[in-house]
């Protein structure tokens, strides 16, 4: 056990030093914590608004445990967001946290966990990601039934590199997010959300995969034309 914590490295120190402070700041706010997990909003609101700046940590370190575990509602934390911040605000705050989340935990998989998690998870997908990289991210981002910790996970077990999970996830998310935010925001209704998601959707792969048809091609001509 010691030989082990001699040969962690800096990176591994980090992760595992935020992983100790999390969990000590999530016992320490264990009574707000549980309000998160019965849903209880108004609860959290007046807890959390008596201080912006705790409010932004707290719900940052949210996200991070949603992007770790899943065991609070996307839609959830979004509504919080904004019921404190704002429209515009709690939206942005809500995306670029999620970002952060993500990669965050993509890096601990990859850099820590791997070894000890990768045998519980199917090859398979792992494959799909390591065959399909960016289109695999983005889809899971796009796509509500696919858990956010699961893409996570199986993106830091894979050979995809940071900056294409990372940007793949700033767009899915933004899309996704947007479409979320909506509904506290009393702009779009629940009863229709699947619709206007699916809708989505369809058309951000639909332009993806016609971009990545005329890229081909192009390459293709210009290899031709490179032999003539």
């Amino acid at each position: 056990m010691k030989s082990k914590i001699q040969h962690l490295t800096k990176r591994q120190w980090i992760i595992w030093g935020g992983l100790l402070l999390t969990l000590v700041f999530v016992l320490l706010n264990k009574d707000i914590v549980t309000s998160l997990l019965l849903g209880d909003i108004d609860e959290v609101q007046l807890f959390l608004e008596r201080n912006i700046g705790y409010s932004l940590f707290f719900m940052a370190l949210v996200m991070l445990i949603q992007n770790s575990f899943t065991i609070f509602p996307l839609i959830l934390v979004i509504t919080i967001n904004i019921t404190l911040f704002g429209f515009i605000n709690g939206f942005l705050w809500s995306w670029f946290t999620g970002v952060i989340a993500s990669i965050i935990v993509f890096s601990g998989v990859r850099y820590v966990f791997q070894e000890i998690i990768i045998d519980k998870f199917n090859k398979g997908l792992i494959e799909k990601v390591d065959a399909n990289g960016f289109a695999y991210v983005l889809q899971g981002r796009l796509f509500p039934f696919i858990p956010t910790s699961l893409i996570n996970i199986l993106s830091g077990l894979s050979t995809i590199r940071i900056v294409p999970f990372t940007v793949a996830t700033a767009i899915g998310n933004f899309l996704y997010f947007f479409v979320l935010a909506l509904i506290p925001a009393g702009i779009l209704s629940s009863e229709v959300d699947e619709f206007v998601i699916f809708g989505i959707v369809f058309v951000t792969i639909l332009i993806y995969y016609v971009m990545k048809y005329v890229k081909h091609k192009k390459k293709a001509t210009e290899k031709v034309e490179t032999l003539d």
